[in-house]
């Protein structure tokens, strides 16, 4: 039935054919649509001539007017005739195509949603109008109780019209056209990209534009719009578990501040308690030292004072002496005293000690310099930058290659690690480096050099060495190197040291 009320359908009104007029191409159109189209072309001319002709709005030939205009063209008597009897087997039951149609369209548009928008009854004479309880489809009105009852009696045929829940009454009016008043739009410029009516293609400025039917393209325009929500959707899920990622790390990077900041208080009361402690020590050794040397410095005092005293008595015996002027007293007691000044003189200069400038602590200096220097480089520790290879001091034999590299944070490493694999001739080093399984490693060295044994002869071979210390890791840059062939070496001089060397050094520089 859906398929024979569309061959029934008017191109321009949408509706069943009413009074149908036979055009010369076999098609058919509603006579009061194509007066529409004559009416629209003379307001749309600049001329007040009358129009003599038209296009037919499914095939656009050129229908030719004579100079009875519309009554000249024959009327379409067979296909009213149809339509006289499709109408009447559609009130034969309530499940009439063209209200089926109007339910369909109404149930899966969004005003059936609204279902909180107070509806009027469109039939009530009262001021206010009631509110209405069921909007007939057929009638494409809605009424209130009372008026349902008194216009839509239980009786043919009112009892084909199918009554829905209230619906707003601009639902069923539809789009109009905005250039042609009370023409629906039913068709799409794509040119334009806008709704337009069939006078808009006939007569109007979109003539010669591609247009589409509204099914179309509201089926390719739902189909993209639902596959870029699908798109946003999945994207919003992507932003929503990188958001959730994110808030993650900011609260581990919340623990790990927190974690760092006590780490950071323990070690600095470590050595500020370091510093207390070596403090004591150093004070109880400069009061040690002190007493050492002032009890030393109080023995050789009092050493001075008594080798002073019996000197003094010694002075004041020999000054008494030599006023005496009677030479035989005088000889008879000085000889005694003078033996005593003589062996007084010579044992001062064995009792009176020698000073020692040292001993007024003048030597004793504290110099923390460098540990303040160490103090104040104090920071946390980072990854060490990335070493380089050595490519001009390595060297290579036939089985073995001795790879040289240095670093700028030599004293912050801990460690190297070298690794190393058969270069296959990749270009894209990345994906190689990827494969891992294929990579020899060598951990724990402690030196900036390393011979790697048991290598295949002229063989390439890339290498890598790994920085490590507590804070992470670094990688150099790759370097190719080469070992030697064992006919190149056969080939070579026995007693050559210097081209010997040189073959070893082509090896590690590589070819090319």
């Amino acid at each position: 039935m859906e398929t024979l009320e569309s061959e029934l359908t008017c191109p321009i009104c949408l509706e069943l054919f009413e009074d149908p007029l036979l055009l010369p191409c076999a098609h058919s159109l509603c006579f009061s649509c194509a007066h529409r189209i004559l009416v629209s072309s003379c307001s749309s001319s600049e001329s007040i001539e009358p129009i003599t002709a038209f296009q037919c709005p499914t095939c656009r030939y050129v229908i030719s007017l004579n100079h009875r205009g519309l009554e000249g063209l024959k009327r379409n008597v067979t296909l009213q005739n149809i339509i006289d009897r499709f109408q009447k087997a559609s009130l034969s039951g309530p499940n009439s195509p063209s209200e089926s149609r109007r339910e369909r369209t109404y149930r899966n548009s969004p005003t059936m949603s609204v279902a909180s928008e107070r509806i009027s009854c469109q039939f009530c004479e009262q001021d206010p109008p009631r509110d209405a309880v069921k909007t007939c489809i057929t009638c494409e009105v809605s009424y209130c109780d009372r008026c349902l009852r008194a216009t839509h009696p239980n009786k043919k045929p009112f009892t084909s019209h199918r009554l829905v829940e209230p619906v707003p009454d601009a639902h069923f009016r539809g789009l109009t056209c905005l250039e042609h008043e009370n023409e629906k739009v039913n068709m799409y410029c794509v040119a334009d990209d806008q709704l337009i009516c069939a006078l808009c293609k006939l007569v109007g400025r979109h003539r010669d534009h591609q247009v589409a039917s509204l099914s179309d393209r509201f089926e390719k325009l739902k189909q993209t719009l639902e596959t870029n929500l699908t798109n946003l959707v999945k994207r919003n899920s992507e932003l929503e578990n990188q958001m959730a990622k994110l808030i993650q790390i900011c609260q581990q990077v919340e623990v790990n501040t927190a974690m760092h900041e006590a780490k950071l208080m323990e070690e600095c009361d470590e050595l500020m308690e370091i510093i207390r402690q070596r403090k004591q020590v150093i004070a109880v050794k400069i009061k040690e030292t002190k007493v050492m040397k002032l009890r030393k410095l109080a023995q050789q005092v009092a050493n001075c004072r008594q080798c002073l005293e019996r000197s003094t008595v010694l002075i004041n015996q020999a000054e008494h002496i030599l006023k005496e002027n009677d030479h035989a007293r005088f000889l008879q007691t000085a000889r005694n005293v003078a033996e005593r000044v003589a062996m007084a003189t010579a044992s001062s200069q064995v009792l009176i000690p020698d000073i020692n400038f040292n001993d007024a602590f003048e030597n004793f200096a504290l110099d923390f310099s460098r540990e303040k220097k160490l103090l104040e480089g104090l920071d946390y520790l980072t990854a060490p930058n990335p070493p380089s290879i050595r490519e001009e001091l390595c060297t290579a034999s036939h089985d073995t290659i001795t790879v040289h590299w240095i670093s700028e944070d030599e004293f912050s490493v801990s460690s190297y690690e070298l690794q190393y694999t058969i270069f296959t001739g990749q270009a894209n080093f990345i994906s190689l480096y990827n494969s891992m399984d294929s990579w020899m490693i060598v951990p724990n060295i402690k030196q900036n050099h390393y011979t790697v044994h048991g290598l295949q002869s002229g063989t390439r071979y890339i290498f890598l060495v790994k920085a490590i210390n507590q804070a992470g890791s670094r990688n150099s840059e790759p370097a190719r190197l080469k070992t030697n062939s064992r006919s190149a070496i056969q080939a070579g001089p026995q007693d050559g040291s210097q081209e010997a060397e040189d073959l070893q050094r082509w090896a590690a520089d590589g070819e090319g």
